[in-house]
């Protein structure tokens, strides 16, 4: 049995939008475990957080990963080739990266008996057939992102079984920002696009046919329940439990695209004056759903991790604003 002087949490993808705030609130929440924060840097904001210092290291080579996750008893293993359009862009790329990198971290954990935290996306159903979305819905990906992720949801299965605890997450649409060390840390997810666009007095622009819904979640609840996870792995590693857990993590709000540009547009009005257009374009992209509705059961992550969204999307836009607004002055 490890104790909390003892205890320690490797996070790959560190350096990133969720790993960052992951690393943040492990130091913050658990001072007396170790924490080793792992990046390749290819697009990570960041090279320290509070007092970790992100180690350069590229999950797609297996012997500097092993080395750097020696001793670990939790991976949180969030380094990926995340975006739709980079995936298809550079498929090699992403196969390595997600697919192969996540086969390296998995198999470390075959062999050593650590835990891990692994995301695998909404991008794994495609076009979902009923709701409200659940983690034992048909795998039936649209786009390549959403193949090795597949792979990968199957490769740990496989791995985990026998061998040791693995908390799979069924997550959907990110938004919103966070500091590190000063530095505000986000990423171009639908909504942060939207305030942005706001932000520059630019019309916002929704693809075809505007009515296609996604849930979204902040990037802080995720970080929390990542970090909920890696205490009950402990748990779990303590009572030599071994295998794969699947959770939903999503909020309760599946707005249309089309709302929330309009959300963005009547919030940008009220805090800071503007006037801005919503403008419907063609949609460049083949490979996405358009249904109406993008209802998830998040009944099992409030269960068994204890874990409840805490953001809403109107709050945060309204914050988004008026901080950027803040910075700009």
């Amino acid at each position: 049995m490890t104790t909390d002087e003892s205890r320690t949490v490797a996070v790959t993808g560190a350096a990133g939008f969720i790993g960052s705030r992951v690393v943040n609130l492990l130091r913050e929440h658990h001072p007396d475990w170790d924490v080793a924060a792992l990046d390749n840097f290819y697009l990570g904001q960041v090279r320290e957080i509070d007092d970790v210092a992100v180690e350069h290291v590229d999950v797609r080579n297996r012997s500097e990963l092993e080395a750097a996750l020696d001793g670990a008893d939790v991976v949180c293993h969030l380094a990926a080739i995340s975006g739709v359009d980079d995936c298809e862009d550079h498929p090699d790329r992403a196969y390595d990266v997600n697919v192969q990198g996540t086969n390296n971290v998995a198999w470390f954990c075959r062999k050593t008996g650590a835990a891990l935290v692994f995301p695998f996306s909404m991008a794994v159903l495609g076009d979902p057939e009923s709701f409200p979305i659940t983690v034992e819905d048909a795998r039936d990906p649209m786009n390549w992102y959403g193949r090795t992720k597949v792979l990968s949801e199957d490769a740990i299965e496989t791995f985990a079984d026998g061998a040791f605890p693995a908390h799979l997450y069924l997550k959907s649409n990110l938004y919103g920002e966070h500091e590190v060390g000063g530095t505000r840390v986000s990423k171009g997810t639908v909504i942060n696009f939207f305030v942005n666009r706001a932000m520059a007095g630019e019309p916002l622009t929704v693809y075809e046919p505007g009515t296609q819904a996604r849930n979204y979640i902040h990037v802080k609840d995720v970080a929390r329940a990542y970090v909920r996870s890696a205490e009950r792995l402990f748990e779990q590693l303590d009572a030599g439990e071994t295998g794969v857990e699947k959770y939903e993590i999503a909020s309760e709000e599946d707005p249309s695209v089309g709302a929330v540009a309009e959300l963005v547009q009547r919030l940008a009005a009220e805090e800071l004056g503007r006037d801005l257009e919503v403008n419907l374009v063609e949609n460049p992209r083949s490979a996405e759903t358009l249904v109406d509705s993008f209802a998830v059961d998040i009944s099992t992550a409030r269960e068994k991790l204890g874990w409840e969204p805490e953001f809403r999307v109107e709050d945060s836009v309204r914050t988004l604003l008026n901080a950027k607004a803040e910075r700009a002055d």
